[in-house]
């Protein structure tokens, strides 16, 4: 069964916004707070993560403490833009462990990554030895990030990041 945007009801909700700030929160708090008791709760969470609509737990970790606070987005342009192209570039940048994410784009060029290293001079070297090497790449231009303000999805990240 796959939940679709109408499926979820208020409670489901609600148990998302919760788990997406608080991932390790406890089934009886998380009922505590939804307003249900605990096995509708769990019920819930189990149809959830069936369906997909929850698609795994992690620890957040953050970057800067872990000495990767340069960041660059990378505008590439393929010379070949077929399906077969495209999946050989998706495949080999999924490879390239510094790229935190890789968005096809409808513009004037194909791809945009978000590049993590530790400092310039390690961009510099994943750039040409790793990005510049994927397949049917013809050029790419670099954009470093001078801060974040708001950087993953939920808006954990705030403005001192």
């Amino acid at each position: 069964m796959v939940e679709t945007p109408k499926d979820l009801d208020k409670f489901d909700r609600l148990i998302l916004d919760i788990l997406s700030v608080e991932a390790r929160i406890s089934i009886t708090e998380l009922a505590r707070r939804v307003g249900l008791s605990k096995t509708p709760v769990q019920a819930r969470l189990r149809r959830l993560e069936r369906s997909g609509v929850i698609r795994g737990y992690r620890a957040l970790l953050d970057p800067i403490r872990l000495g990767r606070d340069h960041v660059a987005f990378v505008e590439v342009k393929l010379s070949d833009t077929r399906e077969a192209a495209l999946r050989a570039f998706n495949t080999a940048a999924i490879g390239v462990a510094e790229i935190e994410q890789c968005h096809l784009i409808a513009g004037a060029f194909d791809y945009l990554l978000k590049v993590r290293t530790t400092s310039m001079s390690r961009y510099r070297a994943v750039l040409a030895e790793r990005i510049s090497t994927l397949p049917h790449v013809s050029s790419t231009s670099t954009y470093v990030a001078m801060q974040a303000i708001k950087e993953d999805a939920m808006g954990v990240t705030g403005p001192e990041g």
